[in-house]
């Protein structure tokens, strides 16, 4: 594919759609929505709004880092606070598709809506790539950006438009675009992460604490493995408890899963076979993550498993 060609006519399509008028996009820091502010900021310039929604679901220090970057490349990062809408949307959910879905409804009706009133926008830019609209029209994930697919008009259900520039690309592709726009390496080439955050990495219930736990062992899965050139890493946490011992005496606590797999657009993955030293130092880490007393290593690949576990 000719890269530059494909931004030439995402630019001037985004130009053409919103005509005089201004539009807003959510930046994460993923390569995907990464691509999407550099393409909106190239075609609208000031007429495009770009907000980091905290959703208390994100990396230690995500939203500062990702605000900092940008400002960086000359693209205005507004914080957006939404912890507490997220949580209390997520509370006493365990089910899958019902903590998707809540996710979706809270992102774009509750604080897009809101955002996108205050701001004038009317339409909203997503960085929807090609393997979330085929996972969810397929059945197999529901993505929590797929709307159209889904027959949710956005116009109708939340008030703006919502306009997918990437949806045509796979993440090799959007690599290779990112590159062409000239984003730093530590944006182009870094590991996927879910729009629905530390989410889809708890299965069972979305608690401040079970965050805590999750982003501790997530932080050192991440400076672990950063160095294997994996396709992705992650930790999960489990609902489910064990017995072990801390302190000499008898604990019951929490498991942890780590991930790590080979893939190229995330369709299909096979583990990564990491090596005794690496398992052992990610183990003796993990379980001193007060109240987790075991790790476990993943050896699925996908399929059957999907990439993320919920």
């Amino acid at each position: 594919m000719d890269y530059g060609k494909f931004i030439d006519d995402q630019v001037a399509d985004l130009r053409q759609t919103v005509g005089d008028g201004l539009a807003i996009n959510a930046l994460s820091g993923g390569v995907d929505s990464s691509v999407v502010t550099a393409l909106g900021h190239k075609a609208l310039g000031d007429r495009l709004k770009t907000v980091f929604v905290d959703s208390a679901l994100m990396r230690e220090g995500e939203p500062k880092r990702v605000a900092k970057t940008f400002a960086g490349l000359g693209i205005p990062v507004e914080l957006v606070d939404a912890r507490a809408e997220f949580l209390s949307a997520l509370a006493g959910l365990t089910d899958p598709e019902e903590k998707r879905n809540a996710v979706t409804h809270t992102f774009y009706k509750t604080v897009f809506g809101r955002l996108v009133k205050e701001s004038g926008a009317r339409f909203l830019l997503h960085g929807t790539i090609l393997t979330d609209i085929e996972e969810t029209v397929a059945g197999i994930k529901r993505q929590h950006n797929i709307l159209s697919q889904l027959g949710i008009d956005p116009a109708k259900a939340y008030g703006y438009g919502v306009l997918e520039p990437l949806r045509t690309l796979r993440k090799d592709g959007v690599r290779a675009v990112a590159a062409q726009l000239g984003l730093p390496a530590e944006i182009t080439q870094r590991i996927p992460f879910p729009g629905p955050a530390l989410a889809t990495r708890i299965v069972g219930e979305v608690t401040e604490e079970r965050l805590k736990t999750v982003r501790q062992a997530t932080a050192i899965v991440e400076e672990e493995l950063a160095s294997t050139g994996a396709f992705q890493y992650l930790a999960v946490l489990l609902n489910d408890c064990a017995t072990g011992i801390r302190g000499g005496k008898r604990e019951f606590g929490q498991i942890i899963v780590v991930r790590c797999i080979e893939s190229t657009d995330a369709r299909t993955a096979t583990v990564t076979e990491l090596d005794w030293p690496t398992l052992h130092r990610l183990t003796q880490r993990i379980t001193a993550i007060p109240g987790v007393n075991r790790c476990l290593y993943d050896l699925t690949p996908k399929p059957p498993a999907t990439v993320e576990y919920v």
